[in-house]
C-alpha cells in the first residue's frame, strides 16, 4: 500500500464520512467508547489540572466540551470543515481548520500544558511531522496524551508496523469506504515518541469490562 496514496485516502474518507461519524459520537453508538475509553482519555487529561489543552483531531469536539464543562481552555483542530464546523455550532472552546502538515509547518501559534490527540493518528508520515512538532506546542512540564488502539488488542497480523485496511465496524450505519491506517507496534509507537525528541512518562490501558481486554492504550509523553 502505497504510504502518499493512503495518506490521502484517510483525507478523502473523512471528508466523505464526516457525518455519519457526527451521529455515531452524538448517539453514543460506539460501545468501546461509551464503557471505557471516552472516559479514560477524559480522566488522563484532568490528571494533569491544565488550564490550556489542545485537541488536534478535535472531529466534532466532544472532548473539548467535556473538558471546558470543567473549566479549561480548550483549542481544537480538525482538517475537515464540516467537523469543525460542527465543534463550534456546540461550543465549548475555539476550533480551527488545520490539517497535521499545517501543525507540523508552524501554524499554530499556541501553546498548552496537555497537548491530546484522542483516536486521531492514522497515518504515518504525517504523524510523525505532527509529533515532531509537540515539543514547540508544550509549556514547560506538559505532556502529550495518546489514545489509540492496543496494538496487541488490534487482531492485527503480522505483527509489524505496516499500512492497513481501515473499517468502521461498530460505528453503526450511513458508512461509506473506510480510511486506511498506519498500524504500529509498540516499539513503533516508541520510535516515533524517540524520533519527535518525545520520552514516555506514563502508559494506561483501559480495560474494557466485558472481555477483559486492552480497550486501548494512552500514552503520556512529555
Amino acid at each position: 500500500m502505497n504510504g502518499v496514496a493512503s495518506e490521502a485516502l484517510i483525507l478523502d474518507a473523512w471528508q466523505a464520512n464526516a457525518q455519519a461519524w457526527e451521529r455515531a459520537v452524538r448517539g453514543g453508538v460506539i460501545e468501546s467508547r461509551k464503557l471505557v475509553t471516552d472516559r479514560a482519555i477524559v480522566e488522563a487529561v484532568l490528571s494533569r489540572t491544565p488550564r490550556k489543552v489542545i485537541d488536534l483531531g478535535c472531529g466534532e469536539g466532544w472532548l473539548a466540551r467535556m473538558l471546558a464543562a470543567t473549566g479549561i481552555e480548550v483549542t481544537g483542530v480538525d482538517v475537515v470543515p464540516s467537523l469543525v464546523d460542527a465543534a463550534q455550532k456546540q461550543g465549548g472552546g475555539s476550533f480551527r481548520v488545520m490539517s497535521y502538515e499545517d501543525v507540523a509547518a508552524g501554524a499554530l501559534h499556541e501553546r498548552a500544558d496537555v497537548v491530546v490527540c484522542n483516536f486521531s493518528l492514522l497515518g504515518h508520515a504525517s504523524v510523525d511531522g505532527l509529533l515532531a512538532a509537540v515539543p514547540g506546542l508544550l509549556e514547560t512540564g506538559g505532556v502529550l496524551l495518546v489514545q489509540t488502539i492496543h496494538p496487541w488488542s488490534a487482531g492485527v497480523e503480522p505483527y509489524r508496523d505496516g499500512w492497513r485496511e481501515g473499517s468502521w465496524a461498530g460505528c453503526g450505519e450511513g458508512f461509506g469506504e473506510p480510511a486506511p491506517w498506519y498500524f504500529r507496534t509498540l516499539d513503533g509507537w516508541m520510535a516515533s515518541f524517540r524520533g519527535a525528541g518525545l520520552r514516555l512518562v506514563d502508559l494506561k490501558e483501559p480495560i474494557h469490562p466485558h472481555t477483559g481486554k486492552p480497550a486501548s492504550v494512552i500514552f503520556m509523553a512529555g
